[in-house]
C-alpha cells in the first residue's frame, strides 16, 4: 500500500502535572504507510507550529525500539497494537484511511504526567538506585571471562538484562506494579557470581525502593509479560520472589522488606 491517507487522532493535551488534561482531536492528513507512529506525530507538530499552536510533547529518543522512551497507550494498547514491540516500531500501515486513533500517556500513579504524553519515570531510576547495581571491584574486562559461569544461568541473566526500563510493565499492569522490572533487574545480578556479595541487600532494599514509589504487587495477571517489547518473562518475578524470601530468612542484610511481598504475589512457574 503506497497511498497516502488521514486519519483523526485524539490526543491527550495536559499543559503540566498540575494543570486539568482534555482529549483534543486533530486531522492529520497526507500521511504515507511507510511512516512510523511518532513520525506521523511529527507531521502534526509541524502542523500545529505553522499555526501558532503550541505542539503536542511526546518523549522519545533511539526511535530504533533499544530505549523504550516512547512510550505510549495506542487505542487502549501499551506501546500499540503489534506484539512486543514499542511505538516507535509502530508503522502507519497499521491503520487505514478515516481511522479515529486515541494516545493516551502512561496512567500510572508513580509515572506522573509531565506534559501531554511525557510522563515522569524517574521513580524506575531510584529502584536501580537503591541496589541495581555491583559495588564491589569484579576486575577488568578480561577477569570476568576467568570467572566460569554456567551456561544456562548466563543465558537467563542476558534475557533478564533486555529490560529496557520502558515501564510499559507497570502501565499495563492493573496493580501498576513494578515487579517485572525489578525482578528482571535483580535476576540479571542474581544469576551471575559477580552479583552473589550484594544479593540478600539488593533483592531487600530495591523492593523496598518499589514501596516507597507506591508501585503496587503482582497478582499473576501476566499483562506485563504480554506487552513487554523486549519479552522478558515473568518467571523473574518468580526469582524476585524466593531472593526475597531466602534474604528474609537467612539473610543478616538490612532493611527487612514487608512480608506482604510473599502474601500478594503468588509464585510463577518458573518453567514457563
Amino acid at each position: 500500500m503506497d497511498k497516502h491517507f488521514s486519519v483523526t487522532i485524539r490526543v491527550w493535551r495536559q499543559n503540566g502535572p498540575d494543570e486539568k488534561g482534555k482529549m483534543v482531536p486533530y486531522q492529520v492528513n497526507d500521511i504515507s504507510p511507510d511512516m512510523s507512529f511518532l513520525e506521523m506525530i511529527d507531521v502534526l507538530n509541524e502542523d500545529l507550529i505553522r499555526k501558532n499552536e503550541r505542539p503536542i510533547t511526546v518523549e522519545s529518543d533511539c526511535r530504533e525500539g533499544i530505549c523504550g522512551c516512547c512510550g505510549l497507550v495506542v487505542n487502549g494498547e501499551v506501546h500499540g497494537p503489534d506484539e512486543h514491540s514499542t511505538v516507535c516500531q509502530l508503522h502507519m500501515r497499521r491503520f487505514k484511511d478515516g481511522d479515529v486513533i486515541v494516545v493516551e500517556p502512561w496512567r500510572v500513579k508513580s509515572f506522573p504526567i509531565i506534559r501531554d504524553l511525557a510522563v515522569d519515570r524517574s521513580a524506575l531510576d531510584r529502584i536501580i538506585q537503591a541496589g541495581g547495581y555491583i559495588s564491589v571491584n569484579t576486575g577488568a574486562a578480561p577477569d570476568a571471562n576467568s570467572i566460569p559461569v554456567n551456561k544456562e544461568n548466563a543465558e537467563e541473566a542476558m534475557d533478564s538484562a533486555a529490560c529496557i526500563g520502558c515501564g510499559a510493565c507497570v502501565a499495563a499492569c492493573p496493580n501498576g506494579a513494578a515487579m517485572l522490572f525489578t525482578g528482571a533487574k535483580v535476576s540479571q545480578l542474581a544469576l551471575l557470581p559477580q552479583g552473589k556479595p550484594e544479593r540478600e541487600r539488593r533483592v531487600l532494599c530495591m523492593l523496598e525502593a518499589m514501596d516507597r514509589e507506591s508501585f503496587g504487587n503482582c497478582t499473576n495477571e501476566y499483562e506485563c509479560e504480554a506487552v513487554c517489547p523486549k519479552e522478558v518473562k515473568a518467571s523473574n518475578i518468580a526469582r524476585l520472589n524466593r531472593e526475597f524470601l531466602l534474604a528474609n530468612l537467612f539473610g543478616k542484610a538490612e532493611p527487612k522488606a514487608a512480608a506482604r511481598h510473599l502474601i500478594s504475589t503468588p509464585d510463577v512457574p518458573e518453567e514457563e
